[in-house]
Protein backbone atom coordinates (compact mmCIF):
# COMPACT_ATOMS: atom_id res chain seq x y z
CA UNK A 1 0.00 0.00 0.00
CA UNK A 2 1.52 3.22 -0.82
CA UNK A 3 2.00 6.07 1.87
CA UNK A 4 -0.82 8.08 0.17
CA UNK A 5 -3.16 5.49 0.51
CA UNK A 6 -1.89 4.46 3.83
CA UNK A 7 -2.72 7.81 5.77
CA UNK A 8 -6.16 8.44 3.85
CA UNK A 9 -6.90 5.18 4.84
CA UNK A 10 -5.87 5.99 8.52
CA UNK A 11 -8.51 8.95 8.55
CA UNK A 12 -11.49 7.02 7.06
CA UNK A 13 -11.00 4.56 10.06
CA UNK A 14 -11.35 6.89 12.56
CA UNK A 15 -15.17 7.22 11.95
CA UNK A 16 -15.91 4.09 12.98
CA UNK A 17 -14.99 4.99 16.13
CA UNK A 18 -16.43 6.98 19.16
CA UNK A 19 -17.34 10.41 18.80
CA UNK A 20 -16.23 12.04 21.77
CA UNK A 21 -12.37 13.96 21.94
CA UNK A 22 -9.64 10.72 21.36
CA UNK A 23 -5.96 10.91 20.94
CA UNK A 24 -6.48 6.72 20.74
CA UNK A 25 -4.93 5.22 17.38
CA UNK A 26 -7.05 4.62 14.31
CA UNK A 27 -6.32 1.53 12.38
CA UNK A 28 -5.59 1.75 8.32
CA UNK A 29 -6.83 0.57 5.71
CA UNK A 30 -10.54 1.63 4.43
CA UNK A 31 -11.03 2.62 0.45
CA UNK A 32 -11.43 6.27 -0.30
CA UNK A 33 -12.45 7.84 -3.46
CA UNK A 34 -10.35 10.59 -5.14
CA UNK A 35 -10.10 14.26 -3.46
CA UNK A 36 -10.47 16.36 -5.74
CA UNK A 37 -14.16 15.41 -6.51
CA UNK A 38 -15.05 15.19 -2.82
CA UNK A 39 -13.29 19.05 -2.97
CA UNK A 40 -15.90 19.74 -5.14
CA UNK A 41 -19.53 18.04 -4.11
CA UNK A 42 -18.30 18.15 -0.14
CA UNK A 43 -16.46 21.30 0.34
CA UNK A 44 -17.35 23.69 -2.53
CA UNK A 45 -15.61 26.95 -0.42
CA UNK A 46 -12.44 24.73 0.12
CA UNK A 47 -10.85 25.22 3.30
CA UNK A 48 -8.26 27.50 5.29
CA UNK A 49 -6.39 27.83 8.23
CA UNK A 50 -5.34 30.67 10.14
CA UNK A 51 -4.40 32.67 13.29
CA UNK A 52 -1.81 30.27 13.79
CA UNK A 53 0.30 30.62 17.20
CA UNK A 54 3.15 28.69 18.44
CA UNK A 55 0.71 25.80 19.97
CA UNK A 56 -2.57 26.31 18.20
CA UNK A 57 -4.18 27.23 14.95
CA UNK A 58 -7.91 27.23 13.24
CA UNK A 59 -9.31 25.46 10.59
CA UNK A 60 -12.10 26.78 8.55
CA UNK A 61 -14.16 24.72 6.32
CA UNK A 62 -17.91 25.01 5.03
CA UNK A 63 -19.81 21.72 4.04
CA UNK A 64 -22.81 21.48 1.13
CA UNK A 65 -25.39 21.69 3.20
CA UNK A 66 -25.48 19.71 6.83
CA UNK A 67 -23.17 17.11 6.81
CA UNK A 68 -21.27 15.40 10.05
CA UNK A 69 -17.78 15.96 9.76
CA UNK A 70 -14.12 15.07 11.67
CA UNK A 71 -10.87 16.34 11.38
CA UNK A 72 -7.43 14.20 12.30
CA UNK A 73 -4.33 15.71 12.27
CA UNK A 74 -0.14 14.68 13.32
CA UNK A 75 2.99 16.32 12.66
CA UNK A 76 4.10 15.40 9.36
CA UNK A 77 6.99 13.57 10.84
CA UNK A 78 4.64 11.15 12.69
CA UNK A 79 2.19 10.65 9.80
CA UNK A 80 5.67 9.17 8.31
CA UNK A 81 5.78 7.18 11.09
CA UNK A 82 2.60 5.61 10.70
CA UNK A 83 2.65 5.11 7.25
CA UNK A 84 5.77 2.82 8.06
CA UNK A 85 3.95 0.73 10.49
CA UNK A 86 0.31 0.50 9.21
CA UNK A 87 -0.11 -2.46 11.21
CA UNK A 88 0.28 -0.37 14.32
CA UNK A 89 -2.50 2.18 15.76
CA UNK A 90 -1.76 5.64 15.42
CA UNK A 91 -1.16 8.52 17.86
CA UNK A 92 -2.67 11.60 16.00
CA UNK A 93 -5.22 13.61 17.39
CA UNK A 94 -8.93 13.74 16.93
CA UNK A 95 -12.31 16.09 16.81
CA UNK A 96 -15.38 14.28 17.56
CA UNK A 97 -18.16 14.18 15.20
CA UNK A 98 -19.25 17.75 14.55
CA UNK A 99 -22.42 18.71 12.61
CA UNK A 100 -22.85 21.90 10.17
CA UNK A 101 -26.04 23.14 10.60
CA UNK A 102 -27.64 26.47 9.23
CA UNK A 103 -27.01 28.62 12.15
CA UNK A 104 -23.43 29.23 11.02
CA UNK A 105 -24.39 28.86 7.31
CA UNK A 106 -22.74 25.48 6.90
CA UNK A 107 -19.39 26.31 8.40
CA UNK A 108 -17.26 25.35 11.28
CA UNK A 109 -13.90 27.03 12.45
CA UNK A 110 -12.38 24.14 14.56
CA UNK A 111 -9.08 25.20 17.45
CA UNK A 112 -7.17 22.66 16.75
CA UNK A 113 -4.49 23.25 20.00
CA UNK A 114 -2.06 21.55 22.23
CA UNK A 115 0.08 21.40 19.06
CA UNK A 116 4.57 22.16 19.48
CA UNK A 117 5.85 25.79 18.42
CA UNK A 118 8.03 25.75 14.50
CA UNK A 119 6.29 22.04 13.51
CA UNK A 120 4.85 21.06 9.86
CA UNK A 121 1.51 19.30 10.72
CA UNK A 122 -1.30 17.53 8.43
CA UNK A 123 -4.46 17.56 8.84
CA UNK A 124 -7.02 15.28 7.07
CA UNK A 125 -10.90 16.31 7.34
CA UNK A 126 -13.86 13.38 6.64
CA UNK A 127 -17.25 14.12 5.70
CA UNK A 128 -20.34 11.69 6.19
CA UNK A 129 -23.45 12.63 4.21
CA UNK A 130 -26.09 12.04 6.58
CA UNK A 131 -28.47 10.56 4.39
CA UNK A 132 -26.15 8.00 3.41
CA UNK A 133 -24.59 7.43 6.93
CA UNK A 134 -22.47 4.95 5.33
CA UNK A 135 -20.58 7.10 3.27
CA UNK A 136 -17.84 7.86 4.80
CA UNK A 137 -14.78 9.68 2.78
CA UNK A 138 -12.07 11.74 3.17
CA UNK A 139 -13.01 15.31 1.74
CA UNK A 140 -9.71 16.85 2.10
CA UNK A 141 -5.74 17.61 3.59
CA UNK A 142 -3.87 20.27 4.30
CA UNK A 143 -0.35 21.05 5.91
CA UNK A 144 0.44 24.10 8.47
CA UNK A 145 3.56 25.42 10.22
CA UNK A 146 3.26 26.46 14.03
CA UNK A 147 4.91 29.72 14.63
CA UNK A 148 8.60 29.81 16.27
CA UNK A 149 8.90 30.40 19.86
CA UNK A 150 9.67 33.41 21.56
CA UNK A 151 12.90 32.72 21.73
CA UNK A 152 13.98 31.37 18.61
CA UNK A 153 15.28 33.81 15.62
CA UNK A 154 14.16 32.70 12.27
CA UNK A 155 13.40 34.77 8.95
CA UNK A 156 9.98 34.96 8.08
CA UNK A 157 8.00 36.50 5.10
CA UNK A 158 4.10 37.11 4.89
CA UNK A 159 2.10 39.26 2.46
CA UNK A 160 -0.57 42.01 2.71
CA UNK A 161 -3.55 43.89 0.82
CA UNK A 162 -6.94 44.25 1.41
CA UNK A 163 -10.02 45.72 -0.73
CA UNK A 164 -11.34 42.31 -3.03
CA UNK A 165 -14.57 43.60 -5.36
CA UNK A 166 -15.04 46.74 -5.19
CA UNK A 167 -16.61 48.94 -7.71
CA UNK A 168 -18.21 46.32 -9.72
CA UNK A 169 -14.43 44.83 -9.85
CA UNK A 170 -15.34 41.10 -8.59
CA UNK A 171 -15.35 37.81 -10.15
CA UNK A 172 -15.32 37.24 -14.09
CA UNK A 173 -14.72 33.78 -14.94
CA UNK A 174 -14.92 30.93 -13.06
CA UNK A 175 -11.02 31.74 -11.62
CA UNK A 176 -11.62 34.88 -10.62
CA UNK A 177 -9.57 37.47 -8.59
CA UNK A 178 -6.67 35.52 -10.05
CA UNK A 179 -3.91 38.68 -7.99
CA UNK A 180 -4.42 35.07 -5.64
CA UNK A 181 -2.45 33.01 -7.58
CA UNK A 182 0.66 35.52 -7.78
CA UNK A 183 0.30 35.74 -3.70
CA UNK A 184 0.60 32.27 -3.53
CA UNK A 185 3.57 31.74 -6.02
CA UNK A 186 5.20 33.75 -3.41
CA UNK A 187 5.26 31.44 -0.75
CA UNK A 188 4.63 33.73 1.83
CA UNK A 189 4.41 32.29 5.85
CA UNK A 190 1.41 34.15 6.09
CA UNK A 191 -1.15 36.46 4.46
CA UNK A 192 -2.75 39.10 6.21
CA UNK A 193 -6.37 40.13 4.61
CA UNK A 194 -6.64 44.00 5.56
CA UNK A 195 -10.50 44.43 5.55
CA UNK A 196 -13.12 45.10 2.64
CA UNK A 197 -12.92 41.03 1.78
CA UNK A 198 -16.39 41.75 0.68
CA UNK A 199 -18.31 44.90 -0.74
CA UNK A 200 -21.42 44.39 0.77
CA UNK A 201 -22.83 47.36 0.13
CA UNK A 202 -21.74 47.72 -3.69
CA UNK A 203 -23.48 45.71 -6.61
CA UNK A 204 -21.73 43.31 -8.61
CA UNK A 205 -23.43 43.34 -11.92
CA UNK A 206 -23.28 40.07 -13.82
CA UNK A 207 -22.12 40.38 -17.14
CA UNK A 208 -19.59 41.69 -16.85
CA UNK A 209 -19.15 39.63 -13.27
CA UNK A 210 -20.28 36.35 -12.26
CA UNK A 211 -23.76 36.33 -11.05
CA UNK A 212 -24.65 36.04 -7.10
CA UNK A 213 -23.54 39.43 -5.83
CA UNK A 214 -25.69 42.07 -7.58
CA UNK A 215 -27.38 43.51 -4.34
CA UNK A 216 -26.88 45.26 -1.31
CA UNK A 217 -26.43 43.22 1.97
CA UNK A 218 -28.35 44.46 4.75
CA UNK A 219 -29.48 41.11 6.47
CA UNK A 220 -27.35 38.11 7.97
CA UNK A 221 -28.35 36.03 5.00
CA UNK A 222 -27.29 38.21 2.54
CA UNK A 223 -23.59 39.44 4.31
CA UNK A 224 -22.79 35.67 4.36
CA UNK A 225 -23.85 35.08 0.59
CA UNK A 226 -21.61 38.11 -0.33
CA UNK A 227 -18.82 35.88 1.33
CA UNK A 228 -19.66 32.45 -0.52
CA UNK A 229 -20.06 34.63 -3.38
CA UNK A 230 -15.75 35.40 -3.07
CA UNK A 231 -15.39 31.68 -2.42
CA UNK A 232 -16.25 31.18 -5.58
CA UNK A 233 -12.77 32.57 -6.99
CA UNK A 234 -10.71 29.44 -7.60
CA UNK A 235 -7.36 31.45 -7.27
CA UNK A 236 -8.67 32.65 -3.71
CA UNK A 237 -9.38 28.87 -3.09
CA UNK A 238 -6.00 27.99 -4.20
CA UNK A 239 -3.95 30.52 -2.04
CA UNK A 240 -6.30 29.40 1.16
CA UNK A 241 -5.44 26.18 0.62
CA UNK A 242 -1.17 26.27 1.51
CA UNK A 243 -1.05 30.08 2.65
CA UNK A 244 -2.38 30.75 6.74
CA UNK A 245 -4.07 33.56 6.65
CA UNK A 246 -5.18 36.44 9.80
CA UNK A 247 -8.30 38.68 8.59
CA UNK A 248 -9.09 41.96 10.01
CA UNK A 249 -12.49 43.87 8.67
CA UNK A 250 -12.60 47.52 7.24
CA UNK A 251 -15.87 48.98 6.61
CA UNK A 252 -17.07 47.17 3.68
CA UNK A 253 -17.78 43.87 5.20
CA UNK A 254 -21.15 45.88 6.40
CA UNK A 255 -21.26 49.58 5.29
CA UNK A 256 -19.02 52.37 3.94
CA UNK A 257 -17.16 54.10 6.49
CA UNK A 258 -19.25 52.52 9.44
CA UNK A 259 -18.94 53.12 13.15
CA UNK A 260 -19.56 50.27 14.90
CA UNK A 261 -21.49 51.66 18.00
CA UNK A 262 -23.76 53.79 16.17
CA UNK A 263 -24.14 51.09 12.91
CA UNK A 264 -27.61 48.50 13.65
CA UNK A 265 -26.30 46.32 10.73
CA UNK A 266 -22.75 45.91 12.45
CA UNK A 267 -23.89 42.70 14.17
CA UNK A 268 -24.58 40.76 10.85
CA UNK A 269 -21.46 41.61 9.35
CA UNK A 270 -19.49 40.98 11.83
CA UNK A 271 -21.18 37.22 12.67
CA UNK A 272 -20.78 36.75 8.87
CA UNK A 273 -17.54 38.01 8.48
CA UNK A 274 -16.36 35.21 12.02
CA UNK A 275 -18.35 32.44 9.58
CA UNK A 276 -16.38 32.59 6.70
CA UNK A 277 -12.85 33.19 8.09
CA UNK A 278 -10.68 31.04 10.60
CA UNK A 279 -10.39 33.40 13.43
CA UNK A 280 -9.92 32.30 17.05
CA UNK A 281 -12.62 33.55 19.65
CA UNK A 282 -11.68 35.16 22.35
CA UNK A 283 -12.30 32.99 25.97
CA UNK A 284 -13.33 36.21 27.37
CA UNK A 285 -14.90 38.12 24.49
CA UNK A 286 -16.61 36.50 21.49
CA UNK A 287 -17.08 39.93 19.21
CA UNK A 288 -13.17 41.03 19.95
CA UNK A 289 -11.31 41.13 16.52
CA UNK A 290 -8.21 42.82 17.53
CA UNK A 291 -5.52 40.12 18.43
CA UNK A 292 -1.87 39.94 18.05
CA UNK A 293 1.03 37.81 16.46
CA UNK A 294 4.27 36.94 17.47
CA UNK A 295 6.38 35.13 15.09
CA UNK A 296 9.73 34.02 17.22
CA UNK A 297 11.77 36.89 18.38
CA UNK A 298 11.94 39.35 15.55
CA UNK A 299 8.32 39.86 14.36
CA UNK A 300 5.47 41.03 16.76
CA UNK A 301 2.15 41.77 14.48
CA UNK A 302 -0.56 43.72 16.38
CA UNK A 303 -3.88 44.01 13.77
CA UNK A 304 -6.18 46.42 15.30
CA UNK A 305 -9.94 46.46 14.75
CA UNK A 306 -10.53 50.07 13.34
CA UNK A 307 -14.66 49.81 13.48
CA UNK A 308 -15.80 48.04 16.01
CA UNK A 309 -15.36 50.75 18.30
CA UNK A 310 -15.45 54.05 17.18
CA UNK A 311 -16.66 57.43 17.57
CA UNK A 312 -18.84 59.18 14.46
CA UNK A 313 -16.37 60.50 11.70
CA UNK A 314 -18.14 63.77 12.39
CA UNK A 315 -17.85 63.97 16.15
CA UNK A 316 -15.24 66.67 17.19
CA UNK A 317 -11.92 65.37 17.84
CA UNK A 318 -10.49 65.66 21.49
CA UNK A 319 -10.22 63.22 24.92
CA UNK A 320 -13.46 61.94 23.93
CA UNK A 321 -13.26 60.68 20.56
CA UNK A 322 -11.78 57.69 19.65
CA UNK A 323 -11.07 54.92 17.29
CA UNK A 324 -9.97 51.92 18.96
CA UNK A 325 -12.00 52.37 22.37
CA UNK A 326 -9.76 52.64 25.66
CA UNK A 327 -9.22 48.99 25.93
CA UNK A 328 -7.92 48.16 23.08
CA UNK A 329 -5.44 51.06 22.99
CA UNK A 330 -4.56 50.41 26.66
CA UNK A 331 -3.77 46.66 24.85
CA UNK A 332 -2.11 48.28 22.13
CA UNK A 333 0.03 50.71 23.85
CA UNK A 334 1.14 48.13 26.93
CA UNK A 335 2.26 45.55 23.98
CA UNK A 336 3.93 47.81 22.01
CA UNK A 337 5.91 49.13 25.24
CA UNK A 338 6.82 45.22 26.44
CA UNK A 339 7.02 43.75 23.42
CA UNK A 340 10.85 41.93 23.02
CA UNK A 341 10.49 41.33 19.35
CA UNK A 342 12.95 43.07 17.38
CA UNK A 343 9.95 44.24 14.91
CA UNK A 344 6.77 45.69 15.47
CA UNK A 345 4.44 45.95 13.24
CA UNK A 346 1.13 47.92 13.53
CA UNK A 347 -1.57 46.77 10.98
CA UNK A 348 -4.15 49.14 10.80
CA UNK A 349 -6.76 49.32 7.91
CA UNK A 350 -7.26 53.08 7.56
CA UNK A 351 -3.68 55.04 6.87
CA UNK A 352 -2.28 57.24 9.31
CA UNK A 353 -1.79 60.01 7.13
CA UNK A 354 -3.98 60.43 4.02
CA UNK A 355 -7.27 62.66 4.46
CA UNK A 356 -10.11 60.07 3.65
CA UNK A 357 -13.10 62.61 3.50
CA UNK A 358 -16.53 61.70 4.05
CA UNK A 359 -19.66 62.52 2.29
CA UNK A 360 -23.22 63.61 2.73
CA UNK A 361 -24.18 60.24 4.38
CA UNK A 362 -21.42 59.68 6.39
CA UNK A 363 -19.90 63.18 6.68
CA UNK A 364 -15.88 63.45 8.78
CA UNK A 365 -12.88 61.99 8.26
CA UNK A 366 -12.65 58.14 7.95
CA UNK A 367 -8.93 58.13 8.66
CA UNK A 368 -6.80 58.54 11.58
CA UNK A 369 -6.12 61.80 9.80
CA UNK A 370 -8.43 64.77 10.21
CA UNK A 371 -9.01 68.15 7.89
CA UNK A 372 -9.65 71.91 8.90
CA UNK A 373 -12.84 71.16 10.18
CA UNK A 374 -11.40 69.25 12.91
CA UNK A 375 -13.05 66.25 13.16
CA UNK A 376 -10.32 62.89 12.32
CA UNK A 377 -9.04 60.97 14.92
CA UNK A 378 -5.54 62.49 15.17
CA UNK A 379 -6.09 63.21 19.27
CA UNK A 380 -5.24 59.09 19.83
CA UNK A 381 -3.31 58.69 17.28
CA UNK A 382 -1.03 61.48 18.48
CA UNK A 383 -0.76 59.38 22.02
CA UNK A 384 0.01 56.34 20.17
CA UNK A 385 2.69 58.50 18.17
CA UNK A 386 3.62 59.78 21.17
CA UNK A 387 4.29 56.38 23.00
CA UNK A 388 6.60 55.56 20.11
CA UNK A 389 8.46 58.95 20.43
CA UNK A 390 9.32 59.06 24.03
CA UNK A 391 9.64 55.29 25.06
CA UNK A 392 12.29 55.25 22.27
CA UNK A 393 10.59 52.29 20.97
CA UNK A 394 12.80 51.31 17.49
CA UNK A 395 12.08 49.38 14.46
CA UNK A 396 8.60 50.25 14.40
CA UNK A 397 6.44 49.52 11.07
CA UNK A 398 3.06 50.29 10.05
CA UNK A 399 1.15 48.55 7.74
CA UNK A 400 -2.39 49.94 6.28
CA UNK A 401 -4.48 49.73 3.49
CA UNK A 402 -8.27 50.92 2.24
CA UNK A 403 -7.36 54.23 -0.02
CA UNK A 404 -6.61 51.81 -3.66
CA UNK A 405 -3.38 52.66 -4.11
CA UNK A 406 0.19 52.70 -2.95
CA UNK A 407 2.30 54.70 -0.71
CA UNK A 408 4.86 54.53 1.52
CA UNK A 409 5.99 57.42 4.19
CA UNK A 410 8.86 57.79 6.44
CA UNK A 411 8.06 60.08 9.70
CA UNK A 412 9.84 62.20 11.74
CA UNK A 413 7.08 63.96 14.03
CA UNK A 414 9.50 65.24 16.42
CA UNK A 415 12.00 67.13 13.97
CA UNK A 416 14.87 65.58 15.32
CA UNK A 417 16.07 64.48 12.04
CA UNK A 418 15.82 60.62 12.54
CA UNK A 419 13.01 58.43 11.49
CA UNK A 420 11.09 57.55 14.00
CA UNK A 421 8.69 54.60 12.06
CA UNK A 422 7.93 53.85 8.59
CA UNK A 423 3.95 53.39 6.92
CA UNK A 424 3.30 51.28 4.11
CA UNK A 425 -0.49 51.37 2.28
CA UNK A 426 -1.03 48.80 -0.20
CA UNK A 427 -3.99 47.47 -2.12
CA UNK A 428 -6.56 47.09 -4.30
CA UNK A 429 -6.74 43.21 -4.62
CA UNK A 430 -9.82 44.09 -6.67
CA UNK A 431 -11.46 47.57 -7.20
CA UNK A 432 -10.91 50.57 -8.71
CA UNK A 433 -7.82 52.64 -8.32
CA UNK A 434 -8.22 54.91 -5.41
CA UNK A 435 -7.42 59.16 -6.32
CA UNK A 436 -3.77 60.03 -5.20
CA UNK A 437 -3.45 61.90 -2.32
CA UNK A 438 -0.35 63.37 -0.31
CA UNK A 439 0.13 62.80 2.99
CA UNK A 440 -1.39 65.19 5.53
CA UNK A 441 2.17 67.05 7.32
CA UNK A 442 1.16 66.72 10.74
CA UNK A 443 3.58 63.77 11.07
CA UNK A 444 5.98 65.28 8.99
CA UNK A 445 6.87 62.54 6.38
CA UNK A 446 9.29 62.04 3.84
CA UNK A 447 6.97 60.33 1.03
CA UNK A 448 8.82 57.34 -1.00
CA UNK A 449 6.37 56.42 -3.38
CA UNK A 450 2.73 57.33 -4.32
CA UNK A 451 1.62 55.36 -7.21
CA UNK A 452 -1.94 53.96 -8.07
CA UNK A 453 -3.20 52.21 -11.30
CA UNK A 454 -2.85 48.33 -10.63
CA UNK A 455 -4.08 46.25 -8.21
CA UNK A 456 -1.29 44.91 -5.56
CA UNK A 457 -0.20 43.48 -2.63
CA UNK A 458 3.25 44.58 -0.30
CA UNK A 459 5.09 41.40 0.50
CA UNK A 460 7.75 41.31 3.42
CA UNK A 461 10.43 39.39 4.46
CA UNK A 462 11.63 39.72 7.82
CA UNK A 463 14.99 39.03 9.66
CA UNK A 464 17.02 40.22 12.80
CA UNK A 465 19.05 42.54 10.78
CA UNK A 466 16.24 44.14 8.39
CA UNK A 467 12.66 44.58 7.17
CA UNK A 468 12.69 44.08 3.52
CA UNK A 469 9.43 45.14 1.62
CA UNK A 470 8.19 44.78 -1.81
CA UNK A 471 5.06 45.80 -3.70
CA UNK A 472 4.00 43.54 -6.20
CA UNK A 473 1.24 44.12 -9.07
CA UNK A 474 -1.30 41.03 -10.40
CA UNK A 475 1.55 40.46 -12.58
CA UNK A 476 4.33 39.79 -10.10
CA UNK A 477 6.44 43.11 -11.33
CA UNK A 478 7.83 44.31 -8.50
CA UNK A 479 6.82 48.04 -8.38
CA UNK A 480 8.60 49.16 -5.09
CA UNK A 481 11.49 47.62 -3.00
CA UNK A 482 12.06 49.31 0.49
CA UNK A 483 15.01 47.56 3.20
CA UNK A 484 15.06 49.35 6.54
CA UNK A 485 17.94 48.20 8.83
CA UNK A 486 16.91 47.07 12.55
CA UNK A 487 18.64 49.84 15.11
Amino acid sequence: MSMTLSLLCAVLALLHGCASPSREGLPLGSPFIDQAELEQTSLPDGTAVGDITSHSAVLWLKTAGSKQVQVEWASVEAWKTMSAMASVQSAAARTPVMVTGVDTDFTLSILIDGLNPGTRYRYYIAVIDQEKPSKKQVAAQGEFSTLPDPATSAAVSFAWSGDLGGQSQCRRGSEGYPIFDTIRKQKPDFFIFLGDTIYADHLCASPPNEPGANFVAKTLSEYRARHHYQRGAAALRRMLQTVPVYVMWDDHEVKNNFSGPFEPQMPAGRQALKEYWPIQVDATDSHRLYRRVRYGSDLEVFLLDTRQYRSRNADPDGPAKTMLGRPQLTWLLEGIAGSTATWKVIVTSVPLSVLKGGGLTVPGYDGWAGGPEGNGFERERRVIVDAIVENKLNNVVFLSGDIHWVQANVYDPNEDGVADFHEFAVGPLSARPGWLTAPSATLHPTTLINEAGYENFGLVRVTKEAFVLSVLDEAGATRFFYRIAAR
